[in-house]
């Protein structure tokens, strides 16, 4: 995959759960080609380090943009901070996200709503000097920043002056108190997928989790959905992140499997998440032990949702819980014919955040961005289906379960409901929060 531009036909999607780790972990890796996926600079292939990039013709999504003048009176602002400024794959993210913005801002057509778009750098510094030159030119919600370490610095600047958050991070410490995360969070797929599974009779379940950061809360959000559900966890086992050291883990899931067949509690289901670069691996493991996928469920991750791991045989019958794809499919249009580029998968919270906020552009000054409008019981209707923003931080969404087949993923059973992605984040007033780890 190129990490620098794609034409408009080229379709090289990243996965939902490779953002996940990078927009955790932070600037260090958020310039890996797998991420960046189809982003690139709109047709002026600018980059711009604050707002839109220069006067821009009518009908350009970016004209509705502030550049630093005072607008009038009634307008209502709100910042959009991105790492616009940081290396170049980073602010190659950053300008597809700041597109998305523009896009959404476009087709809502609010003239009162004014969007804001500051640089934060991609670092902690930059993302409290953006937030209080925002704040102090009169924004009355921030949307961003991206990075986990960006959202902590600058969400106690923004607590002090109640000024409410749309964040883009996945790391549950930096949500509450005003601070709603509007990201990916794998554990609410987990969830979902593991309830879904008990639902259909399936009880007994082995798994084989990467031992990291994200395999860990993914693990600890398995076995809790197997524990509401009534069902029992036979046996997990953990492979290095670097998969030098699966095969024994494998082995001992795939014999545990095979010698539980005739005993009075058969595993009949094996989670299996994963990255889109760990799912070809993966696959040639399954392969290798001939796994008998008619007698155990495979339940996967939308991290499987490539095409390489999508050919493979095995992984016909998968599970996966995810949103569904419609709507990301229709925005990657719309942003193609726009900007002659595909966005990166992460643009869709973007576009989502700029909806919600232009949304209540139109209600009194001090009646718009309370709690609540932006947690209101209904939610939003986003790219990505029905979203509900919580006083937690994480954002609840409504998942569909998805069927991996022969000729494609079909869905099994709509997304209904909102999924918690977790529990026990901080909650509490706005301004009564001590800074938070990133």
């Amino acid at each position: 995959m190129t990490p620098l531009r794609h034409k408009a036909t080229t379709r090289q999607d990243t996965t939902r759960r490779q953002a996940l780790s990078l927009i955790a972990r932070g600037a260090a890796v958020i310039g890996s080609a797998s991420f960046l996926g189809a982003c690139a600079g709109g047709p002026d292939g600018g980059l711009g380090a604050t707002s839109a990039i220069a006067p821009k013709a009518a009908g350009d999504p970016s004209a509705a943009l502030d550049r630093g003048a005072g607008g009038a009176q009634d307008t209502v602002k709100a910042a959009l901070l991105l790492p616009l400024g940081g290396s170049i794959q980073m602010s190659l993210v950053a300008k597809a996200l700041q597109q998305a913005a523009e896009l959404a801002l476009f087709e809502r057509n609010t003239p009162t709503f004014q969007l804001v778009v500051r640089d934060d750098k991609g670092t902690p510094q930059g993302a409290a000097e953006a937030a209080m030159t925002a704040i102090a030119d009169g924004c009355e919600i921030i949307l961003g920043p991206l990075l986990g370490t960006s959202v902590a610095a600058m969400a106690p600047i923004a607590r002090q002056a109640q000024v409410p958050v749309i964040a883009f991070s996945n790391d549950p410490a930096n949500g509450g108190r005003g601070v709603h995360l509007l990201s990916f969070f794998a554990t609410a797929e987990t969830s979902r997928a593991v309830a879904h599974t008990i639902a259909s009779g399936r009880r007994h379940f082995a798994a084989l989790i990467s031992d990291d950061l994200l395999g860990r809360d993914m693990e600890a959000s398995f076995r809790r959905a197997v524990d509401l559900g009534g069902g029992r966890v036979a046996l997990v086992e953990h492979y290095p992140a670097d998969l030098s050291g699966m095969m024994e883990p494998s082995q001992r899931v795939m014999s545990a499997i095979s010698g539980s067949y005739d005993s009075e509690h058969p595993i009949d289901s094996l989670f299996i998440p994963s990255s889109g670069d760990n799912a070809a691996r993966i696959a040639a493991m399954l392969r290798h032990h001939d796994l008998d996928t008619n007698r155990v469920k495979l339940i996967v991750s939308s991290g499987w949702d490539n095409p390489t791991a999508l050919r493979e045989p095995k992984l016909n019958g998968a599970w996966l819980a995810a949103p569904d794809p419609g709507g990301w499919r229709e925005l990657s249009a719309r942003f193609a014919k726009t900007y002659n580029a595909m966005p990166p998968r992460l643009a869709s919270l973007a576009y989502d955040a700029v909806t919600v906020a232009a949304a209540f552009a139109t209600q009194p000054k001090g009646q718009r961005y309370v709690p609540a409008n932006l947690m209101r019981e209904q939610g939003f209707a986003g790219t990505d289906g029905l979203f509900r923003l919580t006083a937690a931080g994480p954002v609840e969404r409504s998942l569909a379960m998805l069927e991996i087949q022969a000729h494609g993923i079909v869905t099994v059973d709509p997304a209904k409901g909102f999924t918690p992605a977790l529990v026990g984040a901080p909650q509490g007033p706005i301004g009564s929060a001590p800074v938070v780890r990133g």
